[in-house]
């Protein structure tokens, strides 16, 4: 090694574990926080307050589709905020990000109703909602480069781990919100004011994150990358031109991810609290979702460990397998009827998505690397969300609605086998030292 190399790692600061680790999981935090009550309000909210009134399943329909708009601008915010992180750096990239979703978040508690402007309420609650996506298109891929960019060797998959669970932990918040809301309000007085406050509090979460992030140095593995000047200058191009197959790959090993997570989080409480699904009072399937956000949580680090000593590939494998069988099971525990199988359907479809989750995003960082690792693992990780998750919801009730509801478990196996594939295809990782792949 050169003097003048180990003069540059002297120099370069180091950020410590517990700051990294609680930067990376607290802005994964606010911004699936931000994400989340978007996606409860365009169940409870949105279809009563922002479209025109008239049939109820048409006003839902549309609100579902401002909900997919986030998906689409997605990749958009992982080419833009992919760009500067890979070629300005990971510290700046993830600030701006987070106030681009946050911002956006804020300026919905703010927006006037369709009563109050006609067809202009849904034209800025698109606009608000394509801003939420452009900001979570940049932020996830930044935080999970974040953590496992300063992880020791051996530890990538425990360290990645972090940011992915600010998923639970956000939707606990924006859960506990809404139930919070609808414990202490009327229902007059949660749909003129109340269904506003979690999107204004969310500042407070921001500012926060942004305490936190602002302290951060930049990573060791992308330091090396300034350091060596061997930066792309287009990575966006860069990785369509070299790194095809990998972002195919990518993309369709992450299907599985998304459409278990937004059939087992938005499509049941629409089904849980529609008269013609289950027609459970809104708060009670709220709590019984909120205890099996808890089992997603509790088996993130559990994916983690197991992610470490199998291999990412082989756990992500065994996991799209189980999802499979699963998906055969959808509709006989929702439909059930009985409060004890559905909170066992919610429990084992949310702990699936724990042991799915966990090492995804470890999967997609050590794929690419360090040069575009930023734009890669973002393209991947938000365009799999656009083909599992933009109209899984969307999907899943129209299935249920021609054909009934096993078919919505058929949808799930059926994309989970379609990942499975994909691992299959991918390389491992778990024993490549990818930090130092320029």
């Amino acid at each position: 090694m050169s003097a003048s190399t180990t003069q540059s790692q002297e120099a370069q600061p180091q950020n410590s574990k517990a700051r990294v680790l609680m930067a990376s999981l607290i802005g994964t935090t606010i911004e699936f926080y931000d994400f989340y009550i978007y996606a409860t309000a365009a169940v409870l909210v949105f279809p009563k307050l922002f479209f025109q009134q008239g049939d109820p399943t048409s006003a839902l329909l549309q609100s579902f589709a401002t909900f997919a708009i986030a998906f689409f601008a997605r990749p958009i915010g992982s080419a833009i905020f992919g760009h500067f992180g890979d070629r300005v750096g990971r510290k700046a990239t993830l600030v701006a990000a987070l106030l681009t979703m946050g911002i956006s978040t804020v300026v919905i508690g703010l927006l006037p109703t369709y009563a109050q402007v006609g067809i202009l309420a849904p034209l800025l609650l698109a606009l608000c909602r394509m801003g939420q996506g452009l900001g979570l298109g940049g932020e996830w891929s930044g935080a999970v480069l974040m953590a496992t960019e300063n992880a020791p060797e051996g530890k990538r998959a425990w360290y990645g781990m972090y940011p992915q669970l600010g998923a639970p932990i956000g939707f606990i918040l924006s859960a506990s919100s809404f139930l919070l809301l609808g414990h202490f309000l009327t229902d007059e007085q949660f749909f003129a004011w109340g269904w506003r406050v979690p999107f204004i509090a969310s500042a407070l979460l921001v500012f926060m994150g942004l305490y936190i992030r602002l302290k951060l140095h930049e990573t060791p593995a992308f330091q090396k990358v300034l350091d060596s000047k061997k930066d792309v200058k287009v990575p966006f191009t860069e990785v369509f031109k070299n790194h095809f197959r990998t972002l195919v790959l990518g993309t369709i090993a992450g299907i599985c991810t998304f459409v278990l997570f937004y059939l087992m989080t938005v499509y049941a409480l629409t089904w849980g609290t529609s008269p013609d699904g289950g027609n459970y009072p809104r708060a009670v399937f709220l709590e019984w979702q909120l205890w099996a956000i808890l089992c997603f949580a509790l088996f993130i680090p559990v994916s983690a460990i197991m992610a470490e000593k199998m291999g990412r590939k082989a756990t992500s494998m065994l996991v799209c397998a189980i999802c499979i069988v699963f998906g055969f099971f959808f509709q006989p525990l929702l439909a059930s009827g009985n409060p004890v199988a559905v909170i066992a359907f919610l429990c084992i479809g949310l702990g699936l998505m724990g042991l799915t989750y966990g090492p995804i995003g470890t999967v997609l960082s050590e794929i690419f690397p360090t040069s575009v690792r930023y734009t890669g693992s973002a393209l991947t990780f938000n365009l799999a969300s656009i083909l599992g998750a933009s109209f899984a919801p969307f999907i899943a009730a129209k299935l249920n609605a021609t054909y009934g509801l096993e078919y919505v478990g058929y949808y799930l196996s059926i994309a989970s086998f379609i990942s499975l594939v994909a691992f299959f295809l991918l390389k491992e990782t778990k024993t490549e030292d990818v930090n130092n792949q320029m």
